[in-house]
């Protein structure tokens, strides 16, 4: 379950025509009552509001339209009851034309913006599918589903990261969290995303692997260039995260966390934790705690799922501020699929967070569906 793409065009004109009957009536209704008022009484001046609500929904041209439209009404009003050049229907005239064009302008203004947030949701698609590559649902023995929740409205990426490769001997993952939010958070998960995607495949074991990839993040922390050096201070900049190593012709999977929440393994029904004895600091701070990359190891057989996850999912709180049970809702979907899984965690997690999460949150589950043999 990748992020849902966003439209590359504007919204539905549908809707549009159809609030069209609005600002319709509103004139045919100020124009019929005008004309059968008593003569003291003057409507003329509601008429602005046609132009005004079609520039809040429809273009230029569209709201221009109303306008003339609403002048049009106007001058059949004046005309009716007394003449289009008195004074009192002269200045009504004039004052809803200098208004017509202005919310003419608006609507020109709305249309324009409108159009530039469409490119950068294209462009924003286009950075996510770069950065934060959808996972394929089947690697090898394994089956596979993911789901990343941006907190930022409309943004398809944050600072949580995920990505998998392929090995010769099996597969191996990664699923972290930046500190921070915005642009500096996305720069440094690409920087670590390609770093893995870049060394996974090439460095013998997972410690080696980890220590090249704390390399890399120290060596842009420590970077003044760096996209977000004036944004925060790089000396408290890190990012954790949980790398696995799940090898083919073994019931096993290894695991080094660095300062990460630890996976859940669902098995049998029940859910345990995939808690390390001595886990990393996290990727960028090993200059301060020095170096401990040693990997765990755990039994992962045909019909376990591993789920991996960011701080943004049980650190999500509802309306009186209780954290999102996952360990607990997970062992009610135990026996599900990885699909069926983040799916219903997904939406659960959404749910109890009232629609709108306060970080952004990620979720990774892996599902061994043969035996080291091979065997479906």
């Amino acid at each position: 379950m990748a992020p849902a793409r966003p439209s590359r065009r504007l919204p539905s004109l549908e809707p549009r025509r159809a609030l069209l009957a609005v600002p319709i009536l509103l004139i045919v209704l100020v124009t019929v009552v005008d004309i059968l008022a008593p003569s003291r009484v003057h409507l003329g001046p509601f008429l602005v509001a046609a132009p005004a609500v079609t520039a809040s929904f429809a273009g230029p041209r569209t709201t221009a339209f109303m306008g003339a439209l609403a002048v049009l009404a106007q001058l059949t009003v004046a005309s009716v009851r007394t003449s289009a050049v008195d004074l009192n229907h002269s200045f009504q005239l004039i004052t809803l034309v200098l208004m017509s064009a202005f919310v003419t302008s608006f609507a020109a203004r709305r249309e324009r913006h409108e159009r530039e947030v469409s490119r950068l949701r294209t462009v924003a698609t286009a950075a996510q599918e770069v950065v934060l590559k959808p996972l394929p649902h089947r690697i090898g023995p394994l089956r596979i589903a993911s789901v990343y929740l941006a907190a930022e409205f409309e943004a398809q990426i944050g600072g949580d990261l995920y990505a998998a490769a392929r090995t010769e001997r099996g597969t191996r993952f990664i699923v972290g969290d930046v500190r921070g939010k915005g642009l500096a958070a996305v720069a440094d998960a690409a920087l670590l995303l390609g770093a893995f995607r870049g060394a996974a495949h090439q460095q013998a074991d997972l410690p080696m692997l980890v220590a090249f990839l704390e390399g890399t993040v120290a060596s842009n922390l420590d970077d003044p260039t760096a996209v977000d050096a004036v944004a925060e201070d790089r000396g408290e900049a890190f990012i954790t995260a949980v790398l696995l190593d799940v090898p083919d012709d073994e019931p096993v999977l290894h695991l080094i966390s660095c300062g990460h929440p630890p996976p859940l393994l669902l098995r049998d029904g029940r859910v345990g934790t995939l808690d390390t004895t001595r886990p990393a600091p996290p990727l960028g701070l090993t200059g301060i705690t020095g170096p401990d990359h040693r990997a765990a190891t755990f039994t992962f057989e045909r019909g376990d799922i591993a789920l991996l996850y960011t701080d943004g999912v049980i650190e999500a709180r509802d309306e009186h501020g209780t954290f999102y049970p996952l360990e607990e809702r997970a062992a009610h979907l135990a026996d599900k699929g990885p699909d069926a899984l983040i799916s219903h965690l997904r939406k659960d997690l959404l749910r109890h967070a009232g629609g709108h999460l306060g970080d952004d949150a990620a979720m990774v589950a892996i599902a061994r569906v043969e035996t080291c043999g091979g065997d479906a």
